[in-house]
């Protein structure tokens, strides 16, 4: 007899429980479930691999497609708050009821074959197949981990886009990026454009893509980008159109990084525009309208707080040059939790020039370092004088200690992983925007 069970809840903890492992690479068994329930996308699909940049990258071609008019489907992963964050339809989270039948289908397929499936491929199979009982016209597929091996990789795309790598799940990928980048690459398909948007791809990613014929639009190569203070614009050569757009605002995605994952997405609806044509204006106002919670999001209001999801080595590079970049502050206080299989020293080493005062944090996962070895490790690092250093149980702890401390004209950032945002966003951003805005509240203390 089938599970069948009533709350969203309840099959994510029943998905928990499955399978031993938390990862385990291969998509034999994920195909066999897929295969057993039918599941099929009818509509074309954007699949989007990469180190960094993904969820920015499936963010602006979501925008700049609902612009244009289609009905779009998003899936990205980890969630920051609620599971529901995942798929987004039209825009707008999913539902956790209207997964309930895809969840419960997943479970008749799997157990007919007493086939364990992973949290991520049990709730990767259910996503999808919600998203293929809706009338859509468009699919943006995030890859989880890798990509030859990733569950999303079941479905073939019909554009395939590959953002920066670096070094990241190396013991799953391997140990360098020739060899992360021979994973990602293994989304790309014969005859189907793949977009290449980081400035200097490994080896790998352009050797697999000549093996199996792709066609490769690469950054620097077939699609260029430039811009000066107050606007950019991007074309591509003649042999990939020669398609241009000039004068465009800078997206509304804060970041230096950014121009790299615009000029990608502009690249992809380029390659696609004979089944998805969009207009210069959809495209203007998708990149002036885009949201991502998490990835440098500033928060106004005194002190100044920042939110980024940045958790590897290259990501962090990016955070501190995005911090810099903003200016003079009299002091950074810095929220830090990460996990612990991250290269944690060199994580560190980008930040700790920027942050005078540390608080780290606990994180509700065993894979998560303890807040008090975080500090002991950076600790040990240190060659400043005056840092200050504190530990708390959870990221609200440590945010609302921080808030305590900062003088209205410091800075504040919380970073280190999904973790660490998203516990500082359970009860909402306007409730954090309202502490900030409060100006009846007496001026915090300086430590």
């Amino acid at each position: 007899m089938t599970l069948k069970f009533s709350q969203l809840g309840d099959w994510l903890s029943h998905c928990e429980r499955l399978h031993p492992s938390t990862i385990d690479m291969g998509l034999d068994r994920v195909r066999q479930v897929a295969q057993r329930m039918g599941l099929h996308v009818s509509c074309p699909v954007i699949t989007v691999a990469g180190t960094n940049g993904k969820g920015s990258t499936c963010a602006m071609l979501e925008s700049i497609l609902l612009q244009a008019g289609y009905r779009t489907g998003v899936y990205t992963s980890p969630h920051l708050v609620h599971f529901e964050e995942r798929l987004r339809l039209q825009g707008q989270m999913v539902q956790g009821t209207e997964l309930l039948t895809s969840f419960e289908r997943v479970e008749q397929a799997r157990t007919d074959h007493t086939l364990s499936l992973t949290y991520f491929e049990f709730t990767t199979l259910a996503i999808l197949d919600c998203m293929s009982r809706q009338a859509l016209d468009v699919a943006i597929l995030e890859v989880g981990l890798g990509g030859r091996l990733d569950a999303v990789n079941i479905l073939d795309p019909d554009c395939a886009i590959i953002t920066s790598i670096d070094l990241d799940h190396m013991e799953f990928l391997g140990p360098d990026r020739e060899s992360i980048g021979r994973e990602k690459a293994g989304i790309m398909r014969a005859g189907i454009p793949v977009v290449v948007s980081d400035p200097m791809p490994p080896q790998s990613v352009l050797n697999h893509a000549q093996a199996v014929g792709a066609d490769l639009w690469r950054l620097g190569h077939d699609f260029h980008f430039s811009g000066d203070a107050q606007q950019w614009g991007w074309s591509t050569t003649a042999e990939k159109g020669s398609r241009r757009y000039s004068g465009l605002a800078y997206p509304a995605l804060r970041g230096a990084n950014q121009l790299l994952n615009a000029s990608g997405v502009l690249a992809a609806l380029s390659a696609l525009r004979d089944r998805l044509p969009v207009t210069a204006q959809a495209v203007r106002n998708g990149l002036a309208m885009v949201e991502l919670p998490g990835r440098f999001q500033m928060v106004p209001g005194q002190p100044t707080l920042v939110l980024d999801v940045a958790h590897n080595p290259h990501s962090m590079a990016a955070l501190a040059v995005n911090l810099d970049a903003m200016g003079f502050y009299p002091a950074t206080h810095a929220v830090f939790g990460a996990m612990a299989d991250k290269d944690l020293s060199t994580m560190l080493k980008k930040l700790m020039p920027l942050v005078e005062h540390w608080y780290f944090t606990d994180l509700p996962t065993p894979r998560a370092a303890k807040a008090q070895d975080l500090m002991s490790q950076c600790q040990a690092m240190s060659t400043h004088k005056d840092v200050t250093w504190s530990t708390f149980e959870n990221p609200m702890q440590a945010l609302e200690a921080a808030m305590r401390s900062a003088d209205p004209a410091d800075r504040i950032v919380v970073f280190g992983s999904f973790y660490s945002v998203g516990g500082v966003l359970k009860q909402g951003l306007p409730k954090l925007q309202a502490q900030h805005l409060n100006v009846s509240a007496p001026p915090p203390s300086q430590t």
